[in-house]
C-alpha cells in the first residue's frame, strides 16, 4: 500500500518512526515532510499528506503532531479526506470500521511510540463495515459536493 505521511515539529519522531516500520512491512511511503525537528507550522506538512491521499496517489494518510487535533483539521480541509484521531485501540479500529477514514491523525505528545504503531496497524487491517456506515459516509460526500444530504 503506498500511504502519505505528514507531520510538524512535534510529531517528527513519530513520523520518522511510522515510515521505518511501514516500509519495513512493505508499505511505500510518501514523506509530505517536515524533515527536521525544527518549529514549523503542521498545515504545510499534513495538508500535503492529504492531498496525496485525495488524488489517489497514495491510498491512506497518516499526520502526526504534538496532540494530533491541529494535524486532524488540517487534513480534512482536502476534499475527499476523512481523517480521524486515535488515542486508542478502540478510535483506531473504530476509524476504519465505522468512518472509513483514509487518514489518521496521531498526538505524539498524548500515546507512546509502541501505541502509536499498534494504532496503525490496528487502523490499517480494520476493513470498513459498510452497511448504515455507508450512508453516513455518502452524506458527508454529498455535504462536501454542496447537495443536499437526504
Amino acid at each position: 500500500m503506498k500511504i502519505s505521511l505528514g507531520s510538524d515539529h512535534a510529531g517528527f519522531e513519530y513520523k520518522q518512526a511510522l515510515a521505518e516500520m511501514l516500509r519495513t512491512q512493505g508499505h511505500d511511503i510518501i514523506d509530505c515532510g517536515t524533515h527536521s525537528a525544527d518549529s514549523t507550522d503542521y498545515p504545510l506538512w499534513c495538508i500535503p499528506a492529504a492531498e496525496r491521499v485525495a488524488s489517489g496517489e497514495a491510498e491512506k494518510g497518516i499526520v502526526v503532531g504534538g496532540s494530533g487535533n491541529g494535524e486532524a483539521i488540517a487534513a480534512n480541509k482536502v476534499k475527499g479526506i476523512r481523517c480521524a484521531i486515535a488515542w486508542s485501540d478502540e478510535t483506531a479500529k473504530l476509524a476504519s470500521q465505522h468512518n472509513n477514514a483514509n487518514v489518521l491523525s496521531i498526538g505524539e505528545r498524548m500515546v507512546s511510540l509502541e501505541t502509536a504503531k499498534r494504532l496503525v496497524d490496528l487502523w490499517l487491517s480494520t476493513p470498513f463495515e459498510g452497511g448504515r456506515h455507508l450512508k453516513r459516509i455518502e452524506e458527508l460526500a454529498k455535504y462536501e459536493a454542496g447537495l443536499p444530504m437526504q
